[in-house]
C-alpha cells in the first residue's frame, strides 16, 4: 500500500497539460480534471422536472470512473421516476468490516435563465471562479470526490475497508432515493457527507480561518396552514376573510421566537468559532454558549442570518396562495410554514406551538413533511475527529477544526436513523460571502480544488484504515 504521503507527493507534483493551463497555472493535472469534470456535470440541467438530466449526470460520473480505471461492474445505476443515483462499490482488504458510505448528490435546485448574469448550466470560469447551477451544491465537491478516487486506484490504493461511493438524485426535493441508499447501505460503519460543513477563508485576506465539520442537522418540516370560508361577492365585505385571517397567524408566527437551544455540537461551535468574527457577536457567542436564556445575547445572534439557524428551531411562510377571482370574497386561503426544527424536538411538538400561537380554531395545519425524519446527534468521539484534523492540516496547516450543527437537510438524515454516524465534512473552502447555493449566480472559487483534493486524499484512506 502507498503511504499517504506518497500519495500527497504525487499530487502536488501532476503536470498541468491543457489549454486552460495558461490562465489556472496553479492546478496540477488532477486539479484540471476535477475542473473539467464538474463543468461538464454542470452543463446538464439536474434539476427535478420533465427534462432532469440527472442520470446523464450519473452516466457521465460512470464513465471518468471507468476511465480512471474501476471496473464497470463496480458501478450501478439505478433510475427511480424522472431521476436516479448512482453507487460505486470499491471492495476492502477487508471484507468483514463494514463499509466506508462517502455520501453526496447529483441533483441541484431549479434555476431561471433569465434571472442570472450568466446561463445557469452553462459553466463559465471567470476571475478564478467557476459558475453555474451545483458548483458549490455540489456538483464541485462530487468532482473532487471522483478525482480523489480515481487518483488513489491508479496509484496502488487498496483500502482496509470497503468503500461506497453513493450519489443521490433527488436531495433537492423529494429525497426518495437518499433513503433508499440509507437502506441498502445499512451495514455502513460511518458517513462521509460531502453536502454539508467544509473550510472558510477570511473576506478581506483569503487566508484560510477555521474548518467546521457537521455532526447533526435539524430537521426539515413544511406545514401547510389553511382557512376557508363560504365567500361571496365583494361589494358585501364581511368581518371574516380567509386572507386577512391567513395574514394575522402567519404576522403572529413571524413575532413567535422559539426557545433559544444548545447542544454539545452548538455550544463548540459558538466558543471555538467566537475567535473569528467581531468582537461585539463574539460577545455574545461565549455569553450564548455559557447561558443559553441571557436575552442580549440571543437578540444579537437572531440578528446575524448565518447564526440565528444554530440557536434553536425557527419556522417562516415560504409560500401562500388564496382567493378565486378579482371580485370575489377568497374561498380558501393557503401558506407553507418551513421549519428547521432543532434536535430533540418532533413536529409534532412544533405543530402544537404553532397552534397555540395562532390562538385560531379557524386555521388548519397539516404536517407536508414526507420526505424527512428526525434524529439525534451522531457521536463526537471516534476516529473521524481526529482524521478530519489530519485531512484538514494536508490542506491547511495549523487551522483551526471543530464541530457544528447544520440548520439545513441532508441525506444524512436517512443514515442517522438507522444508527449510523454521519458527518459533513464537505472538502471545499471558501469566503462566506462566496456562497450563492440555491441562489442566484451560484459559483465556487478555483482556489478550493487543490486543498480540496489534498483534504480528500487524506481523510478518504484515514477513514478507510479505520
Amino acid at each position: 500500500m502507498i503511504k499517504r504521503a506518497a500519495l500527497l507527493m504525487l499530487l502536488s507534483t501532476g503536470s498541468v497539460c491543457s489549454a486552460l493551463a495558461s490562465h489556472l497555472p496553479s492546478l496540477t493535472q488532477e486539479g484540471l480534471q476535477a475542473l473539467t469534470l464538474a463543468e461538464s456535470s454542470i452543463a446538464l440541467n439536474s434539476a427535478a422536472g420533465p427534462k432532469n438530466q440527472t442520470p446523464g449526470v450519473a452516466e457521465l460520473y460512470r464513465k471518468a470512473l471507468i476511465e480512471g480505471g474501476f471496473p464497470l461492474e463496480a458501478i450501478t445505476i439505478t433510475r427511480i421516476d424522472d431521476t436516479a443515483y448512482m453507487t460505486l462499490h470499491w471492495p476492502g482488504e477487508d471484507a468483514s468490516l463494514k463499509p466506508l458510505v462517502i455520501m453526496g448528490h447529483m441533483d441541484v435546485v431549479a434555476a431561471s435563465p433569465s434571472d442570472w448574469t450568466r446561463d445557469p448550466f452553462t459553466p463559465a470560469v471567470e476571475d478564478g471562479y467557476l459558475y453555474g447551477r451545483g458548483a458549490s451544491d455540489m456538483k464541485m465537491s462530487n468532482a473532487l470526490a471522483i478525482t480523489a478516487l480515481i487518483h488513489l486506484h491508479q496509484h496502488g490504493f487498496r483500502p482496509h475497508r470497503g468503500i461506497v461511493l453513493a450519489l443521490s438524485g433527488d436531495e433537492e426535493t423529494t429525497m426518495k432515493t437518499g433513503r433508499i441508499l440509507a437502506n441498502k447501505l445499512k451495514d455502513a460503519s460511518q458517513v462521509l457527507n460531502l453536502d454539508v460543513g467544509g473550510g472558510t477563508l477570511d473576506e478581506e485576506t483569503g487566508r484560510p480561518l477555521f474548518y467546521a465539520w457537521s455532526g447533526a442537522e435539524k430537521t426539515y418540516a413544511d406545514f401547510d396552514l389553511t382557512t376557508s370560508d363560504p365567500g361571496g361577492h365583494s361589494s358585501e365585505p364581511r368581518a371574516r376573510n380567509p386572507i386577512t385571517t391567513l395574514a394575522q397567524a402567519l404576522l403572529k408566527i413571524q413575532a413567535h421566537s422559539f426557545r433559544p437551544e444548545l447542544n454539545a455540537l452548538t455550544r463548540s461551535y459558538f466558543l471555538n468559532a467566537a475567535r473569528f468574527t467581531t468582537p461585539r457577536l463574539a460577545s455574545a457567542m461565549r455569553v450564548f454558549a455559557e447561558a443559553p436564556d441571557n436575552a442580549e445575547a440571543v437578540a444579537t445572534l437572531r440578528a446575524e442570518p448565518s447564526l440565528v439557524g444554530a440557536i434553536g428551531t425557527t419556522c417562516v411562510v415560504t409560500m401562500i396562495k388564496g382567493g378565486h377571482a378579482l371580485n370575489a370574497l377568497p374561498q380558501s386561503a393557503d401558506a407553507n410554514i418551513n421549519c428547521r426544527i432543532f434536535p430533540g424536538h418532533s413536529r409534532s411538538d412544533i405543530i402544537h406551538e404553532l397552534t397555540a400561537v395562532i390562538d385560531n380554531p379557524s386555521v388548519r395545519i397539516t404536517d407536508r413533511s414526507e420526505g424527512s425524519v428526525e434524529t439525534q446527534p451522531s457521536p463526537l468521539d471516534g476516529p473521524f475527529t481526529m482524521a478530519i484534523a489530519r485531512a484538514t492540516h494536508q490542506a491547511f496547516p495549523n487551522v483551526s477544526v471543530f464541530p457544528s450543527m447544520s440548520s439545513g437537510a441532508s441525506d444524512s438524515m436517512w443514515f442517522r436513523q438507522k444508527g449510523i454516524p454521519s458527518y459533513g465534512a464537505s472538502p471545499i473552502f471558501m469566503k462566506a460571502s462566496d456562497d450563492f447555493s440555491h441562489g442566484l449566480n451560484e459559483r465556487v472559487p478555483l482556489s478550493a480544488i487543490t486543498p480540496g483534493l489534498h483534504y480528500l486524499l487524506s481523510l478518504i484512506p484515514d477513514l478507510s484504515d479505520n
